[in-house]
């Protein structure tokens, strides 16, 4: 017994302040049965002790039984609107969407030695660590000194993120300093452009002071949580500044651990591996969203869940004691009509599928055997595709009807549904082309081996309207210049006649390996230099030899080549210099700032 009440799934209610109303109901109790007792006209003419031989007992059940149903409807209808639940449910679209904004420290103690070698060395290895393991999620960059400047703003592809990452340099900020205040404003301005109600902002230091504890509590009263790794040791190292003086930058944890206190954060050290990252909850979007989630509501459980309203379930038995509130008799009719209309219902849906049901519209049935045609069509299953579709109204269901009986070879019903599209739609573009493809491909003599022309070819020619063999409404991802398949060029397709195509599979690039130690981390962060710097390379090569054969194309003349070499000379003496456009960037930003009085 005691296994089987353990079984049993624990209620939890949505909305419980409707419980209250469960305390009216003895109120509710008496005054009806006083109510009774005062309707009566015999008690006002006959003496009590009489009255028990006088009336029938009858009366007085059916009286107890009316108060009975009435005070279970409403303990029903209370407990319906208190919402009571058992289960949760994901919300995917919530949890893919946990933001980020990384703040990294580009002062001058960047350079320290302390974590060999050196601390920007180390926080971009673990950037780039922090970009490529990350599961999901928006992710920004921001770099602060004196002031804080955007990188890259919110975005869902971290590899770009990870493209500034070999740029950033104490150099290219045009000013020195340390103002994490200013980071944390910056990073909480990018989470509300983006309309984000919850984010976490991460801080990339070794220290943080009173404003940016300041500026972490206000973080916190928006929505937007506050965490700090710290970057360096405590003994900290000597670093000389812009003006050539020589600091001491040290690490102080508990100015960190204060900040992310006030910004309802966490803090970890840097590690070798990727411990402080798990640490912080960063790699996982989904395990940020549960905590914020806890914290918020003083509630656990699911990451990104929340729970199921089951009240409807309780509204069945309520509308079928509601039956009895009728006069007498009225229940037998009501349930009477509800046995001969709901069978002659059910077969006349059965009979047409475009009429709906008792718990669907005409046009949700419509849209529901789309969405099966098309899932049956991705799968292959082109007969029952075909099948989906009969008996469907509208240009594009007749389309795709006409796309799924070609691909089973039966092309003269495939141009008639294209014809019947064209009737509903003239000009339909992909209608048109594919009705083309289909003639084109019956005039074609079939290959030695088939019997006849039908039941084995697949028309597979393209036009600039149509192509055939799509759905039409899929709106799929193309290469730019090619036109979409399936997608009259009248106007988009009909509002989700069926679900978006998945856009085609990319292998993913093989991640770099983990630095394990300082040394290594130095040798990948070359390497990834070496690379970008070859990938320029090749492209300058390239463009060079397009311009040498279009030049050798014709004949070149002595000045025309003596200006080609001069002009590859003056090349040559540009700098390389990948962070100039985010040093000007800033450069910019900041005397805009200035100039208006801003930060």
């Amino acid at each position: 017994m005691s296994t089987w009440l353990a079984a049993l799934p624990v209620v939890h209610f949505v909305r419980p302040q409707w419980l209250w109303a469960l305390l009216a109901l003895p109120l509710l109790g008496w005054w009806w049965r006083s109510r009774q007792q005062r309707a009566s006209a015999w008690r006002g003419i006959v003496d009590a002790h009489l009255l028990p031989h006088l009336l029938e007992s009858a009366s007085d059940r059916r009286t107890h039984a009316a108060l009975a149903g009435g005070m279970l409807a409403c303990v029903l209808a209370v407990l319906a609107l208190a919402g009571p639940a058992w289960r949760k449910v994901e919300q995917p679209l919530w949890q893919t969407r946990a933001p980020l904004v990384i703040a990294l420290d580009l002062s001058s103690a960047a350079l320290a030695n302390d974590v060999p070698p050196s601390r920007l060395l180390q926080a971009r290895a673990k950037l780039a660590t922090l970009l490529r393991e990350r599961k999901g999620g928006q992710v920004a960059l921001v770099a602060y000194a004196g002031d804080a400047f955007t990188v890259a703003p919110l975005t869902d592809d971290a590899s770009n993120v990870a493209l500034f990452l070999d740029v950033l340099a104490p150099d290219v900020m045009p000013v020195d300093g340390q103002r994490a205040d200013r980071a944390i404003a910056v990073s909480m301005r990018l989470l509300d452009q983006a309309g984000a109600e919850r984010g976490d902002i991460l801080l990339l230091s070794d220290h943080a002071d009173a404003a940016a504890h300041a500026y972490a509590a206000s973080a916190l009263r928006a929505g937007y949580r506050v965490s700090a790794l710290g970057v360096g040791r405590a003994a900290g190292a000597p670093y000389r500044d812009r003006d050539g003086r020589i600091g001491q930058a040290r690490l102080d944890e508990a100015s960190l651990r204060t900040l992310a206190g006030n910004g309802d954060g966490r803090y970890s050290a840097l590690t070798t591996d990727d411990a402080d990252l798990r640490a912080l909850g960063v790699l996982d979007p989904q395990q940020v969203d549960a905590q914020q989630t806890g914290s918020g509501s003083k509630r656990g459980g699911l990451a990104g869940a929340s729970w199921q309203d089951e009240g409807y379930w309780l509204l069945p038995p309520l509308m079928l004691l509601a039956l009895f509130a009728f006069r007498r008799g009225g229940a037998g009719v009501a349930l009477l009509v509800l046995c001969i209309v709901l069978p002659v219902r059910a077969q006349d849906v059965r009979n047409s599928p475009l009429q709906g049901t008792p718990w669907r519209r005409p046009d949700q049935v419509a849209h529901a055997r789309m969405q099966q045609g098309t899932e049956a069509y991705r799968k292959g299953d082109f007969a029952g595709a075909a099948s989906a579709y009969d008996g469907l109204d509208g240009a594009d269901a007749h389309y795709n009807r006409g796309n799924a009986l070609a691909k089973q070879g039966q092309y003269e019903d495939a141009i008639a549904a294209y014809d019947r599209a064209l009737r509903v739609k003239p000009g339909m573009a992909d209608a048109l082309a594919n009705k083309r493809a289909v003639e084109a491909a019956m005039k074609r003599k079939p290959p030695p081996g088939q019997q006849g022309g039908r039941g084995k070819q697949d028309p597979q020619q393209k036009s600039q309207g149509g192509q055939q063999g799509q759905p039409s409404g899929d709106a799929k991802k193309q290469q730019p210049g090619q036109p979409s398949a399936g997608q009259s060029s009248q106007g988009t397709p009909p509002r989700d006649e069926t679900p978006q195509a998945e856009p085609q599979a990319q292998s993913p690039a093989q991640p770099p390996a983990k630095p394990a130690d300082a040394g290594s981390q130095q040798a990948a962060d070359a390497a990834q230099r070496a690379r970008m710097q070859q990938a320029l390379a090749q492209a300058k090569q390239g463009q060079q030899t397009q311009d040498k054969a279009q030049v050798q194309a014709r004949k070149e003349t002595a000045a025309e080549r003596e200006r080609r070499l001069a002009n590859e000379a003056w090349l040559q003496r540009v700098p390389d210099d990948p962070g100039g456009l985010l040093r000007a960037k800033f450069r910019l930003e900041y005397e805009r700032r200035q100039r208006e009085g801003g930060q």
